[in-house]
């Protein structure tokens, strides 16, 4: 695996303790990888008070990728190619396509239909 990025289903159970997510990234960690958090998944799961503490942790030992125009526009034109996914994970599959990542993901089936087979996706 080149890399691992976390989706906004991944964050979600970081911050409720999951096991599943906390040995992915243990073992992302063994491996000298520093998992990225697209913006866009952090803007789903961030409310800004004291229940954001454990996210708040977690992105000090990951990247944040931005959302910009070029990678606006892929998403968008893959989110008509596969017209069954939202916004947010067309944009998160565009990112973990461009750096060959695998995903840790509450939404394996929809993560699927965008990545195609030959991208390891991590159900959380």
């Amino acid at each position: 695996m080149a890399g691992l990025t976390l989706d906004a289903g991944a964050l979600i159970a970081y911050e409720r303790g999951g096991q599943r997510i906390r040995e992915i990234l243990a073992v992302a960690y063994a491996r000298g990888l520093v998992p990225t958090i697209p913006a866009i998944a952090l803007a789903e799961v961030w409310r800004g008070d004291a229940k954001d503490a454990r996210i708040a942790r977690l992105l000090k030992a990951c990247s944040i990728e931005a959302v910009d125009e070029r990678l606006a526009r892929e998403a968008g034109r893959l989110r008509r190619a596969t017209s069954v996914v939202g916004t947010v994970d067309a944009c998160i599959a565009v990112g973990v396509s461009k750096r060959g990542d695998a995903i840790a993901t509450s939404d394996a089936g929809d993560m699927r239909r965008l990545l195609g087979p030959r991208f390891t996706i991590l159900a959380v």
